[in-house]
C-alpha cells in the first residue's frame, strides 16, 4: 500500500499529516482544455457494490486480496480473500449490501505484532476517467493508516494518486500525486486564481523509494476524513482524471452529494470548485499517470503513522504498544456502499 518515511509536515490539531505513498515496494486556474468540460455527463463503466469486491468472471476475480506484509512496513498480516471472509475482516452486510473492510480487533498481538487486516486491488486498470467512492464510515482510532487511490505499473514511474488517506488523529483528507519520471509533475499556483478549496502541503510530486512525499492538498473541510467523516454518515470522494485538463479530487458530506451523481449521471462541471486540483498545465498528466489500479486499505503504524508521527499525534504511548490494544481497532473498518468508474 505504502512506502517509506516522508518529510513534509502540515500542522493540524494533534496532527501532523506527512504522506505514504503506497507502492507495493513498493488554486487551479481556468484552462481551455477544463472548460470544454463544461456540460459532459459521464458515462458508467464500471460499478462495484456488496458481493461485486468478491465476484470472479471466468475465474477471475475482480478485486484482488493482497497476502502478507505490507510493504510500508505497517504492524499487519494482509489476509486473501477465504481468511478475510472466515475472520469477519470481509463481509457484506445483508442489511444494506454495504462492503466492510475491518482490522482485527479480537485476537491478542504482542507489542510491535502484526494483527490481520485486508487490501483489494481492482483487477482492471485505467488511463481516465471519473471514480467515485461512496463509504459511509472509515477506519479511525490512533495508529491506523486507510485509504483508497490508484497506482501504475513500476511504482513510482506510472504514478500514484492518494485519493483519501491519512494517520492517527488526523482531522483532515489529505490528497497527494506521486511521479517518478523526468517529466515535471507540480501543483504550484502559476496566478492568482484559486480554483480549488485545499490548502497545499507540498509541490514537488517527483517521489523515490527514499523520498516519496510527493505533491499534497490537505482538504480543509472537517467532515472529510476520521471522526468528522463518520459524524456526517460519510460521503463520496470523486477523482477526475482528465489527461488534458489535469486531477481534480472534490468530497461531498452525505447531506451534499449532488443530485445528479445520486442519479448516476454527473456532471463535475456542475460541482463547484473541487479540494483539490493538479493541472496539466504544470504537471504532464499523460506521461507520469498511466494503467491505474483502484487500492482500498489498512494498516497500522508504518512509515507514516508510527514512529515520530505517532509521537506528534497526541495518540498516547508508542504505536508499538498501541498494536496490542485489541479495543483500539474495534473502529477501524470500512463501510463502502459502492466504487464505481465512469468515462
Amino acid at each position: 500500500m505504502h512506502s517509506l518515511p516522508k518529510l513534509f509536515l502540515a500542522a493540524l490539531s494533534f496532527t501532523i499529516l506527512v504522506d505514504g505513498s503506497h507502492h507495493w515496494y513498493s488554486h487551479h486556474y481556468r484552462t481551455a482544455a477544463h472548460r470544454q468540460l463544461i456540460g459532459k455527463t459521464y458515462m458508467i463503466q464500471d460499478f462495484y457494490r456488496g458481493e461485486d469486491f468478491f465476484k470472479d468472471v471466468s475465474a477471475i476475480y475482480d478485486w484482488i486480496f493482497a497476502i502478507g506484509a505490507d510493504p510500508t512496513g505497517g504492524n499487519v498480516i494482509y489476509q486473501g480473500q477465504s481468511d478475510a471472509q472466515s475472520k469477519r475482516l470481509a463481509y457484506v452486510d445483508d442489511c444494506d449490501n454495504s462492503f466492510i473492510l475491518a482490522v482485527d480487533s479480537t485476537s491478542t498481538v504482542a507489542a510491535g505484532g502484526q494483527r490481520a487486516s485486508v487490501r483489494i486491488t481492482s483487477q482492471k486498470s485505467y488511463n481516465g476517467g471519473l471514480f467515485i467512492f461512496d463509504a459511509s464510515y472509515m477506519p479511525v482510532g490512533c495508529s491506523t493508516w486507510p485509504s483508497f487511490w490508484t497506482v501504475g505499473p513500476h511504482w513510482p514511474m506510472a504514478g500514484e494518486i492518494d485519493i483519501v488517506e491519512g494517520v492517527n488523529n488526523q482531522g483532515t483528507n489529505q490528497m497527494t500525486l506521486h511521479t517518478g519520471t523526468n517529466q515535471t509533475c507540480t501543483n504550484e499556483i502559476t496566478n492568482s486564481t484559486h480554483q480549488f478549496s485545499g490548502k497545499i502541503v507540498a509541490t514537488d510530486c517527483f517521489s523515490t523509494t527514499h523520498a516519496d512525499s510527493g505533491c499534497s492538498i490537505e482538504d480543509t473541510d472537517t467532515s472529510s476524513f476520521a471522526y468528522g467523516f463518520n459524524n456526517a454518515e460519510g460521503g463520496v470522494f470523486a477523482l477526475l482524471w482528465d489527461n488534458s485538463a489535469g486531477m481534480s479530487i472534490w468530497h461531498f458530506a452525505r447531506a451534499n452529494i449532488p443530485a445528479d451523481l445520486i442519479a448516476q449521471t454527473p456532471r463535475p462541471s456542475t460541482w463547484g470548485i473541487p479540494a483539490g486540483f493538479w493541472s496539466s498545465q504544470t504537471c504532464d498528466i499523460t506521461t507520469n499517470f498511466y494503467e491505474h489500479q483502484m487500492v482500498i486499505d489498512t494498516t497500522i503504524c508504518g512509515n507514516w503513522a508510527g514512529g515520530r508521527i505517532y509521537a506528534q499525534s497526541g495518540c498516547p504511548g508508542t504505536c508499538s504498544d498501541m498494536v496490542a490494544n485489541a479495543t483500539n481497532y474495534v473502529d477501524a473498518k470500512w463501510v463502502i456502499n459502492y466504487v464505481a468508474v465512469y468515462q
